[in-house]
């Protein structure tokens, strides 16, 4: 397994493998790897020759100063770890000058209105900072394939608009949540759980699976509302949204329609610790 640091070396290596026909499948992170990235690389391993994974903190998708310093970096822990799957896995791990140069700033994007919803309401200028280091990474690995879980299903949509409307030509596929025993989605930020919200914390899929179950018989308001009050009850957990959503649009369903497709969308807050998760419901 060989681990670059310098976009120019990397491009040269891919390069010179896909001249010889290697496709390649690539996985961005932000590093402290877990079951749940590791699912993402062995997919990219099954339907490419190679897998390159990118471990890089990218700045310019956070709204919270405070929340990138205390971000996990484990470089070290994390290259260990993927040597376990394969030797066929290339790690990109760029500083930030090699990334941005002396700019390290987001571009603007528009990604037809999915970028204002959920998220995008609650982290000004998220999306814009995803789209810039997708794109530039996209640029920079020239994958065949890149894979994304679902746990971001909104930011899903948003690469896959990305490669929509730059024609960037790779193929973008969606996998399913990966989770903890408890139900909880695995993130890097679970690591972070002081040991009282981490037994807790699963109660946010808990309350999605209730959800879905209430969405067959009431509307999506008394839903909406049924889960505030659960939230509000709750002694550890601070709901900061639950939004039933069209899965095109990801604009908040007012009627339900059997024709369309719909997903429960959450984040809350367990101390300081972010978390947010989703689940299909029809």
């Amino acid at each position: 397994m060989t681990v670059f640091s310098n976009k120019t070396e990397i491009q040269k290596h891919i390069s010179e493998k896909k001249a010889k026909g290697i496709t390649f499948g690539f996985v961005p992170t932000m590093g402290a790897l877990h079951d749940g990235h590791l699912s993402l690389v062995k997919e990219a391993l099954a339907n490419n020759d190679y897998c390159v994974v990118s471990i890089f903190v990218n700045p310019t998708q956070f709204d919270n100063a405070e929340d990138l310093k205390k971000y996990p970096r484990t470089l070290d822990q994390d290259v260990k770890l993927l040597k376990t799957v394969s030797k066929d896995i290339i790690v990109y791990a760029p500083s930030v000058k090699d990334i941005y140069g002396d700019n390290a700033k987001a571009e603007h994007f528009s990604f037809d209105g999915l970028e204002f919803e959920m998220e995008g309401r609650f982290r000004q200028g998220h999306f814009d900072g995803v789209g810039t280091i997708v794109k530039r990474l996209f640029e920079i690995v020239t994958p065949n394939n890149s894979y994304f879980g679902e746990k971001d299903f909104q930011q899903l949509a948003i690469i896959k608009k990305l490669v929509e409307k730059y024609n960037i030509p790779v193929i973008v596929n969606g996998c399913k949540i990966h989770r903890e025993t408890s139900g909880l989605a695995m993130s890097s930020r679970n690591t972070r759980l002081k040991p009282n919200y981490k037994i807790a914390a699963p109660f946010i899929y808990k309350t999605l699976k209730d959800a879905k179950e209430k969405f067959g018989t009431k509307s999506a308001n008394e839903v909406t509302e049924w889960v505030e009050k659960q939230f509000a009850k709750h002694k550890l957990l601070e709901l900061e949204y639950f939004i039933i959503a069209d899965i095109e649009t990801l604009k908040p369903v007012k009627r339900k329609s059997k024709f369309k497709t719909y997903r429960a969308f959450i984040a809350a807050y367990a101390d300081d610790i972010r978390l947010i998760d989703n689940l299909a419901l029809n």
